[in-house]
C-alpha cells in the first residue's frame, strides 16, 4: 500500500516526516431524534436552521439507521463497533438487566480508548447509559421505583475520556445533574439549566480550553456531547422553543398518513406531544449551532470532523407505538451528518450506514485505520465519506433482544427497499412483518403473508450470515 511504501522509504533513510496532524472530532448526538425531523429534508414541519446550514457543508446520510433503536444497545454498538451479543449490552442498562450481565465491560476496547492511546485529549458530556446500577443504589428519583436507572461511572470505566461531566440516565431536562471528572459516587453537580444548553456551555469551555486545563493544547481532541432531549418528557424545555409551533396550523402538523386518527389513544398522544417534540429539536438545533460557532471562533473548523446523529428515533403514537425499539422508520432511521471541510465533499447520500460502522469509520478518517481492533464487527465507510470508490452495504440489521431470553425477540433487516422484522415468541411461533418502503413509504401494508419467498430470501441473505458469525442464540431456532 502507499502507506507501507512511505513507511519503508522513511526507514530506508529518507528524512522522517513529522507525524500527520490528526483531526479533532466533535460527536454530537441527541437522544430520540428521528431521521426525518430536520427542516432541510422537507419531510416534517420542524425548524432546524442551524442543521439546515450545516447540511450544506456536510455529507448527509439520509438512510442511516440505528440497528437496535433503543438507548444502551445503540451506545454500546457505537462505542465498541460490535453487535450486542459481543459487547454484552443486549438491552437497556438497569439493575434488572445488570443481573444478567448487561453492562459495557471495562475491558472493551472502545474507539475512545484507541484515541486516548494514540495521543488524543478526550471529553464526554451528557448521558452515558452504559452502567448497571449497583446496590446500594444512588439516590436519584429514577432509582426510587422497581426499575433502577442511574449510576456513577468510575474513572476506570470511562474508556479514555479524561474530562467527564456525565450521568447514566436522568430524565429531568430542566434540572439535570451530573458527575464531574473528580467527583465521587456520593457527589452531585445539580444544574438549574436546560440540559442541552448546559452541555453546549461545557462543550464551548472544552473547545476554548478554558483555563488551559480541560485538555492538552498540544494534542488533537475528541469531544462527545450526548444530549438527552428530544427524549421524553416532551414538555421539559424552555418555552421559547415552543412558540413557533403554537402558531403552526394543525393540518401542517398532522398531515402524515401514518398518524392514527384523532379520538384514538395514539392519535391523541401524537397530537398532544408533537409540538413539544419539535420544540425540543429546535432547541437542540440552537445549542448545536453554538458548538459550531465555538469551533469557528477558535479557528478549528478546518481541522475538526463534526458528526451530528442520534441513537434512535421516536414514533410518538405512529404505528400504535408510543416510543422507539421497533422496526418502523420513525424509530430506526436517524440523522447522520458529517463535516470535514476540504476533505469530505458536501452532498446527500443514501448510504445504508449501520451503528457498528461508526467506530471504524471515525478511526479510519483520523488516520488510525490500522488501529481498528480485529474483533470490530462494523466496516469503515471512510472511503465513501471521502468521495472515493468502495463497496456499499445493501442492508442494515434490525435487532431487539430480551435480556432474560436472548434466543427470542426480533431480528430483521432494512434494505434500500424493504424492511423485514421476525419476532420469535415464547410460544414457539414467529410474528413476521414485511414492508416495501419504495411503494409504501409509511409502512402501512404488511406484505409478509403475500411474499413468503422474499421473507426467506432476506433472512438468508442478511440475517443468517449475522447469526452464523455473531453467536446470537436466535439462530438455533429461527423459522
Amino acid at each position: 500500500t502507499r502507506r507501507s511504501f512511505l513507511q519503508t522509504t522513511a526507514a530506508a533513510g529518507a528524512a522522517p516526516a513529522a507525524a500527520p496532524k490528526r483531526p479533532n472530532i466533535v460527536f454530537v448526538f441527541p437522544d430520540q431524534m428521528r431521521g426525518s425531523a430536520m427542516g432541510f429534508l422537507g419531510e416534517e414541519p420542524v425548524l432546524t436552521p442551524r442543521l439546515d446550514a450545516f447540511a450544506q457543508e456536510s455529507l448527509v446520510l439520509t438512510e442511516a439507521a440505528s440497528n437496535y433503536p433503543v438507548c444502551s444497545p445503540y451506545r454500546a454498538m457505537l462505542m465498541t463497533g460490535r453487535w450486542p451479543h459481543a459487547n454484552k449490552v443486549v438491552s437497556n442498562c438497569t439493575q434488572l438487566s445488570y443481573a444478567h450481565g448487561v453492562e459495557l465491560p471495562t475491558a472493551s476496547r472502545c474507539w475512545s480508548d484507541v484515541l486516548s492511546d494514540t495521543g488524543y485529549s478526550l471529553g464526554y458530556l451528557g448521558k452515558w447509559h452504559l452502567e448497571g446500577p449497583r446496590q446500594p443504589y444512588v439516590e436519584s428519583y429514577n432509582n426510587d421505583g422497581p426499575v433502577k436507572w442511574n449510576e456513577w461511572t468510575p474513572p476506570e470505566r470511562r474508556h479514555g475520556f479524561r474530562h467527564w461531566i456525565a450521568y447514566n440516565t436522568y430524565d429531568r431536562h430542566m434540572a439535570p445533574w451530573y458527575w464531574t471528572t473528580e467527583m465521587t459516587r456520593d457527589d452531585r453537580l445539580k444544574v438549574d439549566q436546560w440540559g442541552p444548553e448546559f452541555e453546549a456551555d461545557q462543550a464551548i469551555r472544552f473547545i476554548a480550553n478554558e483555563g488551559g486545563e480541560l485538555r492538552d493544547p498540544d494534542k488533537p481532541f475528541a469531544l462527545v456531547v450526548s444530549m438527552n432531549p428530544p427524549h421524553t418528557p416532551y414538555t421539559q424545555r424552555p418555552e421559547r422553543y415552543r412558540k413557533p409551533y403554537d402558531a403552526m396550523p394543525d393540518d401542517k402538523l398532522f398531515s402524515r398518513p401514518d398518524i392514527p386518527p384523532a379520538g384514538t389513544e395514539n392519535g391523541d398522544y401524537y397530537r398532544k406531544n408533537i409540538r413539544d417534540y419539535y420544540a425540543m429539536i429546535t432547541g437542540v438545533d440552537e445549542q448545536f449551532g453554538r458548538i459550531l460557532d465555538a469551533l469557528d471562533e477558535h479557528n478549528l473548523k478546518q481541522d475538526t470532523i463534526v458528526v451530528f446523529t442520534s441513537d434512535h428515533g421516536d414514533c410518538i403514537g405512529i404505528h400504535e407505538e408510543q416510543h422507539k425499539n421497533n422496526h418502523f422508520e420513525e424509530s430506526m432511521r436517524v440523522p447522520f451528518l458529517v463535516r470535514w471541510p476540504g476533505k469530505i465533499p458536501a452532498s446527500q447520500d443514501k448510504l445504508l450506514l449501520s451503528t457498528v460502522d461508526i467506530y471504524p469509520t471515525l478511526l479510519d478518517l483520523a488516520g488510525l485505520g490500522d488501529q481498528i481492533p480485529p474483533e470490530v464487527d462494523g466496516r469503515s465507510r471512510a472511503k465513501l465519506f471521502l468521495g472515493q470508490a468502495d463497496g456499499r452495504p445493501t442492508g442494515q440489521l434490525y435487532l431487539r433482544i430480551p435480556y432474560e431470553a436472548p434466543q427470542l425477540g426480533r431480528r430483521g433487516v432494512r434494505t434500500e427497499r424493504y424492511t423485514l422484522m421476525v419476532d420469535k415468541l415464547e410460544s414457539g411461533q414467529s410474528k413476521v412483518e414485511l414492508y416495501d418502503r419504495r411503494d409504501d413509504p409509511y409502512q402501512l401494508e404488511d406484505l409478509a403473508e403475500k411474499r413468503p419467498a422474499l421473507v426467506a430470501e432476506l433472512l438468508a441473505q442478511y440475517v443468517q450470515p449475522y447469526l452464523d458469525a455473531s453467536g446470537d442464540p436466535w439462530r438455533k431456532a429461527h423459522t
